[in-house]
């Protein structure tokens, strides 16, 4: 069993998945296993989850990606228009780096696959609640390296692994201090929240230097900027 811990604040969830099973049996599971979680609510596909996410208001949503009529891709999309103080899980059976960028583009916290161990599910909900960017590794060991093929400078052709990491070190190495400070985090997932409570400066601040970051890297590709900064601030360690 999960070993329970004494948290304030209650994550309150919202699933959307069209296996009822799954949904019931995940509810049993995460409310039996914590004090601080509780589902407030389960969607059966994409168009229940927009409606639901707009009434129960849910600090956190477990969303499938492939589900009938409007697929969880296109409801993260909805949602996060319309709530962007909701954090969105994807929750699949399948591993399509196409929905992952899709999913990442529309607000998506992370990417976890279905098969994820109950105390891990448990633990990542706690640390997106808190402001992380999660993804199985899995799915990273498969999307990044194709992240990598991607040129990473605006006019450049492909260049070997070798070529792109020599250019990632000298675009970094010409950022400013606080740039470097936030370019660390974001190599760990944090999002502009959890930057900024790092930091100790506003949401806004964050957003703004993250803004000179993409402009400096070539890319406006959130996952493509984690991608760089883990190669030289954790992969090179």
């Amino acid at each position: 069993m999960v070993q329970q811990k004494e948290y304030g604040t209650v994550i309150r969830i919202l699933l959307a998945d069209d296996q009822q099973l799954f949904s019931d049996n995940l509810k049993l599971m995460l409310e039996t296993l914590t004090e601080d979680i509780k589902v407030v609510g389960i969607a059966g596909d994409g168009g229940m989850a927009v409606d639901l996410a707009e009434k129960m208001m849910p600090d956190l949503i477990l969303m499938d990606v492939r589900m009938p009529g409007m697929d969880g891709v296109q409801a993260t999309r909805i949602i996060h228009q319309n709530h962007p103080e909701i954090k969105i899980v994807m929750l699949t059976t399948f591993l399509d780096d196409t929905y992952v960028e899709d999913a990442l583009q529309y607000g998506a916290y992370g990417y976890i696959l279905k098969n994820i161990r109950s105390e891990n599910l448990i633990a990542s909900l706690r640390a997106i609640f808190q402001g992380s960017v999660l993804f199985s590794p899995v799915i990273l060991q498969k999307l990044i390296p194709r992240l990598d093929s991607k040129p990473a400078m605006d006019g450049t052709d492909e260049h070997e692994e070798g070529d792109h990491d020599n250019e990632y070190h000298e675009v970094i190495s010409h950022l400013g201090n606080r740039e470097k400070d936030i370019l660390k985090l974001v190599a760990k997932g944090y999002n502009n929240k959890k930057i900024a409570d790092t930091l100790f400066i506003s949401e806004p601040t964050v957003r703004n230097y993250i803004s000179a970051i993409y402009a400096k890297v070539g890319s406006k590709d959130r996952l493509q900027v984690i991608s760089i900064a883990q190669r030289v601030y954790i992969e090179k360690q």
